[in-house]
């Protein structure tokens, strides 16, 4: 097989088995993560009404002013996510990395939710 295919299915299995414990509600909604080679992606989602509450992308960013570097992106598209969240008045979050490491960009984006006032 080739090795990036290898690497997505690891990635895919590790999120099924994160997504079996991990739940979003209303009142406690779940931030699902994913990233590609150039962006990353945030999404509040509620899992009982299959609805989305918010999302946030570091694509939007780049439309307004240009980030250093992948990871400043990732914050600072957290931050964005964690004002969508306050305009609903959600405080609090379940996070679901997506399968990925929680390292780096992960991370960075997991700190600017914080840092915007999202509990989790």
């Amino acid at each position: 097989m080739d090795k990036n295919k290898i690497k997505i299915e690891k990635r895919t299995r590790r999120h099924k088995r994160i997504r079996s414990r991990i739940s979003g509600t209303a009142a406690v909604p779940r931030i699902s993560v994913f990233k590609s080679n150039n962006y990353i992606y945030a999404q509040l989602i509620d899992d009982e009404a299959e609805k989305t509450l918010a999302s946030a992308s570091s694509m939007e960013l780049k439309k307004g002013k240009s980030a250093v570097n992948k990871t400043e992106s990732a914050k600072a598209t957290g931050k964005l996510l964690a004002e969508k969240a306050s305009s609903q008045k959600i405080k609090k979050v379940v996070f679901d990395r997506g399968g990925y490491v929680y390292t780096v960009r992960v991370k960075a984006l997991a700190d600017g939710a914080r840092e915007g006032g999202l509990n989790f």
